[in-house]
């Protein structure tokens, strides 16, 4: 296993995760195409859990027990997709393999998306999505997290972002692709019920996670995701669920000094979306509403709508220094010096206080440490007091 030294630890304790074997990578078509092998992963050490929260049943997969003062990774997919549709490409990514063995992942599926769901009865009540964001402290809670960082991507980032304004000491970073910050219109309700009745809910929800250009093309990823979202999600569930997200309210944040009391998220952020992806104007209101200070805005070229599957080895490098941001120092050998396999790698924590914790979820922002990342691209962290805006 890889030795991991947690300088916050009394002892500088060696900890060891499991090596994994190697997972399905890249998008193969005839893959993609396979019901099981696009789902698969060796999950020999993925364990399910159906946790009970003040709203339901959550099915979660984790993987890893938390230690010393590390956060879990905690995920939540977009609506039409759950956690394996959504992160296994990304998650199964060599390089993002060996960042996140160092952490306890921990995949969160919304109500009935899970592979195998039993159907929700007639007259069920969907969560709302603030209700939905407000089951995640069950979980921390659960597996005994002192806090998380979490990736979210559409209706999940929306559910993220709305659980660390909530709960603020809980969360230590937040990854957000795809997110809109604004409620539907009526106008866009009533695009959204009319595209129902002419489209099949699949088509509809295609829409919603891939780029005009995708869809036209008809990309063999389009195909391959249709036929997935329409055979592996309970239709009758997504559709709830789908209607859930469509009708949810304003995020309510804004920038600091922009108005009296404004509310906003404290931790660092990395905003992502594809250049054209159907998210963008979104993802760039959400950027003018959150501190500049500690957002970082990473709009990525042909990756389409779905950046974490398109181009996983781009966000894994984002995403290693924005970690780096945050006191979290990876040293990854460059596989093209070594010329061969990637060598062991070890990740530091940079010693560093926090009292967070669940009891002090709305207590004030006094002991915690701001931590700022600017820049994610490959040359290095930027130091700017603004936000930094990446194109790769």
């Amino acid at each position: 296993g890889l030795l991991l030294h947690d300088v916050t630890m009394a002892g500088l304790q060696e900890l060891r995760f499991p090596e994994e074997k190697p997972l399905l990578r890249g998008q193969d078509v005839t893959e993609l195409e396979n019901s099981d092998a696009f789902l698969s992963a060796v999950d020999t050490d993925w364990k399910e859990h159906d946790i009970e929260t003040p709203y339901g049943l959550l099915h979660v997969v984790i993987r890893g027990s938390p230690k010393g003062n590390r956060p879990a990774i905690l995920t939540y997919h977009d609506v039409g997709l759950n956690h394996k549709l959504c992160f296994n490409t990304f998650f199964n990514f060599e390089d993002m393999q060996e960042i996140t063995k160092h952490f306890v992942v921990c995949h969160v599926d919304a109500p009935g998306q899970q592979v195998g769901a039993s159907q929700f009865p007639q007259g069920y009540q969907f969560p709302s999505m603030e209700q939905l964001a407000a089951m995640l402290p069950s979980v921390v809670q659960h597996f005994g997290f002192k806090y998380v960082i979490g990736i979210g991507v559409g209706a999940g980032a929306y559910v993220l972002a709305k659980f660390a304004l909530i709960f603020p000491d809980l969360v230590e970073g937040l990854v957000l692709m795809n997110i809109d910050p604004n409620g539907k219109g009526w106008i866009d309700w009533a695009a959204t019920k009319l595209s129902g009745l002419t489209s099949t809910l699949p088509d509809t929800v295609l829409s919603h996670l891939f780029s005009q250009e995708e869809l036209v093309n008809n990309t063999e990823l389009v195909q391959s995701y249709r036929q997935q979202i329409g055979n592996v999600v309970n239709q009758a569930n997504l559709q709830l669920f789908w209607n859930m997200y469509n009708s949810r309210r304003d995020l309510d944040i804004n920038r600091p000094g922009t108005v009296p009391n404004a509310k906003t998220l404290r931790c660092p952020v990395m905003l992502v979306v594809g250049d054209n992806a159907p998210a963008e104007d979104g993802v760039v209101e959400c950027n003018s509403k959150l501190d500049p200070t500690t957002t970082t805005f990473l709009k990525m070229a042909d990756s389409g709508g779905l950046p974490q599957v398109t181009q996983p080895g781009k966000l894994t490098e984002a995403f290693k220094y924005f970690l780096q941001g945050m006191g979290y120092i990876a040293y990854l050998k460059d596989r093209r010096l070594s010329g061969g396999a990637v060598p062991s790698a070890s990740m530091t924590r940079l010693a560093r206080s926090r009292t967070a914790s669940l009891t002090s979820a709305s207590s004030v922002d006094g002991s915690r440490p701001q931590a700022c990342t600017h820049s994610e691209s490959s040359e290095g962290l930027g130091q700017v007091n603004h936000t930094m805006e990446v194109s790769c």
